[in-house]
């Protein structure tokens, strides 16, 4: 009996927190010391020991929780669509899925207590849902249509709600580490409005690309056009230039002939010069007459008469030439009167 007394004494006496957990003590009567909530925090993973039946123990979770605000009712925190509704500032209504990540602050944790509520879930219903609602609201409500579908304009517009909830919380122990922004969805007649300019959107890219490539390939067409036409050049000019040797070499030739042939005719001529010069001469009657003995000399001339006689007489040409020349020296021999 004393056994089960001792354990009940020590039972009562004793208090946890979780790894992720604090506590916070309220007293509800004390001999010594002040009553209500305690300022000294519990932190997280030991165990305490104090009086329990004399004090009241409040535990809270630190560790980050995510707050998920979606349209699918089998998603998020909430059943039914809970997404955040929020108009543009040109008149669209849009629906988007939100998470905010946030933890307690532990060293805010009575403070917590005293002014929000007693336990974390509390918290979150009662100050960070409709908290973080309404500032993300807030913040897209400054966005244009055009401007939600681009994604940095998305994230820029997260990030300020992010750093607007944090100036608002942050004394009441709640830290906002992040906001998501997730599916969102336009009504229905901007959607299809939306849905017709992207398809369009793209039937132009796909154009403006067909248009490039087929500049490049016209572009790439021209350059090998112009390679084929200098290579033809090229062969051409190869070809011009094999000719003009060719032709220049033949030329070469037939001039070393010509100029041969032109001193062997010049030669030639030299030479009927130089005769013809030498039969003008004082000899030349002479050397003729020598030339026409030495072509006679040995032949037998017979003279036919003209008058058509039969006298025929022979004559001796060496004798006659003999004459002929004893008679041509006598007469250059003998002195002119």
């Amino acid at each position: 009996m004393l056994g089960l007394t001792l354990f009940s004494l020590l039972t009562g006496c004793t208090a946890s927190t979780e790894a992720t957990q604090v506590g916070v003590r309220t007293v509800n009567l004390s001999v010594i010391g002040g009553r209500g909530i305690q300022d000294e925090i519990y932190p997280q993973g030991q165990t305490y020991f104090f009086f329990r039946p004399l004090s009241e123990w409040t535990l809270y979770d630190v560790g980050l929780r995510n707050l998920e605000m979606f349209r699918n009712p089998s998603q998020g925190n909430r059943a039914g669509d809970d997404s955040v509704r929020f108009k543009t500032f040109d008149g669209n209504d849009v629906s988007v899925d939100v998470t905010v990540v946030w933890s307690l602050d532990p060293s805010k944790a009575p403070h917590v207590l005293a002014k929000v509520g007693q336990s974390t879930d509390e918290v979150e219903a009662k100050l960070v849902r409709p908290v973080a609602r309404s500032v993300v609201r807030d913040v897209l409500n400054e966005l244009s249509s055009e401007a939600y579908y681009q994604a940095d304009q998305r994230y820029q517009a997260a990030d300020k709600a992010r750093t607007a909830l944090n100036e608002m919380l942050a004394e009441e122990g709640v830290h906002v580490e992040q906001i998501l922004l997730g599916e969102h969805k336009f009504n229905d007649t901007y959607e299809a409005i939306i849905k017709d300019k992207k398809v369009a959107e793209q039937e132009s890219a796909r154009l403006v690309s067909q248009t490039q490539a087929a500049a490049e390939e016209m572009k790439r067409d021209l350059e090998r056009a112009k390679g084929e036409v200098n290579q033809t050049i090229e062969q051409a000019r190869g070809e011009a230039e094999k000719r003009k040797l060719e032709a220049d070499a033949i030329y070469y030739e037939r001039e070393r002939q010509a100029a041969a042939i032109l001193a062997e005719k010049k030669a030639n001529a030299e030479g009927l010069q130089a005769r013809a010069r030498a039969l003008a001469g004082a000899g030349g009657k002479a050397m003729v007459k020598l030339e026409v003995a030495r072509a006679l000399n040995g032949k037998k001339i017979i003279f036919v008469p003209s008058g058509g006689g039969t006298d025929l007489r022979t004559t001796d040409m060496n004798d006659l030439l003999q004459t002929y020349g004893a008679i041509a020296l006598s007469n250059r021999q003998a002195p002119t009167p």
